[in-house]
């Protein structure tokens, strides 16, 4: 069993229109929803991938209950904490002239500290019934920005695989917990380290830096250009096939979620990281954030390398 954190849920809007003019009135072609948050995200590229998920987090309002009404749908068990206030939108608005996308995304409601202990336990509680903890994404207002090094620390205490994927102070606290994986993008890893880091070689550095931190693997990614991983055995990178990409939202959760399906099945590393890869680039290929088809990722797999770069 997979638990992924998703404080931040969101119900995800994706319009797509032809033509983006600001300031006029725009009519929507085609339009998406679905249970949103970085977590959610993860848990239904998991469950695609044939994994058992429990998502957790908080939920509020109307919109609240859709999120966990649509997670149930797609094969996702929803355990969420309901707080008062309602669960934000996020909003991804692709252009089919331009073929741009543009997000607008919602703060979303405040949480109170009674709110976190509340969360907390019911999180420690989750624990014992899954192998492998993601906590993903932003959080509300109100948070405490040591809560994902909390919930961290308590995963490695319950003897739980755990990957952080965050931003911000609330990567920064949870990397001093020494989580099994993390994924900071070339920006994040930039602000962790107070570097520039100008090439591939600097950032590859940079992320076995983070390694030796404590963190037991750190994966940045690159884009289209792979991604490279620093974990015990060394420093790899994946290098992936060009495509013609309907829509990058949701990749990253989808790497995660390939990592999180990999430890469950004790897969080694760097098998890990081929998984992760042709899930992320499946991804891609699909309108849907968090979805792909089988068939693409067992196409890509036999065309993403991963090879071992120090």
């Amino acid at each position: 069993m997979i638990l992924t954190v998703t404080l931040n849920a969101s119900v995800d809007k994706r319009y797509v229109i032809s033509g983006l003019k600001t300031g006029e009135v725009n009519r929507v072609e085609n339009a998406v929803y679905s249970a949103g948050g970085k977590g959610l995200n993860v848990s239904r590229a998991a469950v695609l991938a044939g994994a058992q998920v429990t998502a957790t987090g908080f939920a509020g309002g109307h919109a609240g209950a859709f999120i966990e009404e649509e997670a149930g749908k797609q094969g996702i068990i929803p355990s969420f904490v309901k707080v008062e206030g309602e669960s934000r939108s996020c909003v991804n608005i692709y252009d089919t002239l331009g073929h741009v996308q543009t997000e607008l995304l919602e703060p979303g409601f405040p949480v109170s500290q009674e709110d976190q202990q509340a969360f907390l336990g019911h999180y420690k509680a989750l624990l014992p019934g899954c192998s492998v903890a993601v906590i993903s994404g932003s959080a509300p207002k109100g948070t405490d920005e040591g809560i994902y090094a909390v919930m961290a620390a308590m995963a490695k205490d319950a003897g739980k695989k755990v990957i952080v994927d965050a931003s911000g102070n609330l990567l920064a606290n949870a990397v001093q917990a020494g989580p099994s994986l993390v994924k900071p993008n070339v920006d994040e890893i930039r602000w962790l380290t107070g570097r520039r880091l100008d090439n591939e070689a600097e950032i590859a550095r940079a992320a076995m830096e983070l390694k030796r931190s404590g963190v037991e693997t750190a994966v940045i990614s690159l884009g289209k250009k792979g991604s490279l991983m620093a974990c015990e055995k060394g420093i790899y990178k994946a290098l992936v096939p060009e495509l013609d990409t309907v829509n990058s939202v949701g990749c990253g959760d989808s790497m995660i979620a390939g990592f999180a399906v990999g430890m469950e099945r004790k897969m080694e590393i760097e098998d890990s990281l081929k998984l992760a890869s042709a899930i992320s680039a499946a991804n891609a290929l699909q309108e849907k954030t968090g979805w792909f088809d089988r068939q693409d990722v067992e196409r890509l797999w036999g065309m993403i390398e991963v090879k071992k770069i120090g």
